[in-house]
This record gives structure tokens, sequence and C-alpha cells, in this order.
């Protein structure tokens, strides 16, 4: 059976990034996406011009109607905007046995907050606990744990913050730092460093969705934790080479680069 897995986010209008890119890398990625949609926004190149939360009886239906009759092999969390959501989430994914990778969404590639200030205990208390793999970056860092990254030196030390509220494994995403793309992997005692060539491309929105749910993919194959990131590295940094313009703004990395034919 093709393995499945569930994104539980915001959808992005624009489709860039949220659910709508969620969906298109589980489809690159050989696996079958489901969804469960936490809030709505108004948003294209230029930003985000509304956002509106779904109850959290909506939410949690979603999460039922698919778990309870489909099946995952794997969860992704994404933009889930307030401290009720935070935790109905955290609570499904606890009595679910599949791996959960945890994007800890708080601001928009334009600067947006998605996240309520208000949210944040949830999200160190309850959600980072219940992640298999959390993959914040260096904005998100901050946001948690108060921890700034300037220099690759900072990676660890961010790292080990993170790690503090419970999560099995953290990606720490160094891409706002100069120099190469380098994210740190590790779980408190291993540590696997992913470097690739720094792409000279603004069009970089849903990167951050992009990369968790090609990790969430890859562990629903039943891949090792390291080897899952790994993988998703790669996919990812190609479709931060092949992002194109879209709109007036900032456009999309390609979900679908492995896809296009050589010109």
């Amino acid at each position: 059976m093709i393995p499945r897995v569930l994104t539980v986010a915001g959808s992005d209008s624009g489709g860039g990034a949220g659910v709508q890119a969620d969906l298109k890398t589980m489809l690159a990625l050989g696996v079958h996406g489901m969804s469960v949609i936490t809030a709505v926004t108004a948003q294209n190149s230029l930003g985000v011009q509304g956002a509106w939360e779904l109850p959290v009886e909506a939410v949690r239906a979603q999460y039922r109607s698919v778990v309870d009759d489909i099946g995952v092999q794997a969860v992704k969390t994404g933009m889930l905007a307030s401290a009720e959501l935070v935790e109905a989430v955290a609570e499904l994914i606890s009595g679910t046995d599949a791996p959960a990778v945890v994007d800890p969404v708080g601001v928009s590639k334009h600067g947006d907050p998605l996240l309520a200030a208000s949210a944040l205990d949830s999200v160190r208390d309850r959600l980072l606990p219940v992640a298999t793999v959390a993959t914040p970056n260096l904005d998100e860092v901050t946001q948690l744990t108060g921890v700034r990254v300037e220099s690759e030196g900072d990676l660890r030390r961010a790292a080990a913050a993170v790690l503090e509220y419970g999560p099995r494994w953290v990606l720490i995403k160094g891409g706002h730092l100069s120099g190469d793309a380098v994210d740190l992997l590790t779980d408190g005692s291993r540590e696997h460093w992913l470097r690739s060539p720094r792409h000279d491309n603004r069009h970089t929105h849903g990167t951050g969705c992009t990369l968790a749910s090609a990790v969430a993919s890859e562990l629903a194959k039943g891949l090792s934790v390291p080897e899952a990131v790994t993988r998703a590295k790669e996919y990812v940094t190609g479709a931060i080479a092949a992002g194109f313009a879209l709109g007036a703004g900032i456009g999309p990395v390609d979900h679908g680069w492995r896809f296009r034919s050589p010109q």
C-alpha cells in the first residue's frame, strides 16, 4: 500500500506554502497526502492579507475522520495559530502510532505572524514533547527559546535549547546564515551536519513547509530519521534551485522540479 501522510496545517491560497505545498511535496515523493485544515489564509506572493482559524472541533473531526478510517504512517504539523489548536493537535498526535514532524510555524516568509504569542507556551510544553522531529528555522528558535543564532557555531546551542522541550530529534535549519546552507540534525548525542550549496534565488516561499513534509514522507516509507532528513534536504535543495517567479513578490519553490523536462 502507498504510504499515507497527514498534514495538519493552514491553507495558502497562493499555493506556495501550507497545506498546498505539503500535498505537492507528498505527491512528488510518492506518498498519499491527506490534510487537516487548521486555518484559511488570504495569501499571495506579497504576503498574508488575512487569516481565519478553524474551530477546534472542526480540526479534531477532520483528524479523527482520516486517522480512524484510512490510517497514517506519518503526521506533519504546520500553522496551528492558537493555543487551543496547538493543544488539541498535540493530544491527537500523542494518541497516534506514527512519527510526527513538527514545523513550529511562527511567521510567514514575509514576516506576517501565524502563531499567537499566547500559544508559545503550548508549543513548548505540549507540541514539542510529542514530536519525532522538530524543524524550526532560526527565527523560530529565537521565538521559542530566546537563543539567537548568528553563526554556524551557534547551531549546537540552539539545538540543545529546543531539545530541552522534549522532541526526539531537532533539525535546526541554518538557511538564513551566510555561506553554504547548513542544517544540524541531532538527538542530543548524535549529530548530522547537512550542507548544500546556496542558490542565488529569491523565490523560496514554502521552503519550511516543503522540508518538513518531505521528512514526514520519507519517514512514512520506513526510513530512519537521519536517512529521511538527508533525502528531504536533497529534495528541497532542488526545489529551491528551481524556484520561480509568481505574482509581484516572492515566488514559490518548485515542488515538481524532478518532473520537469530538460530544456
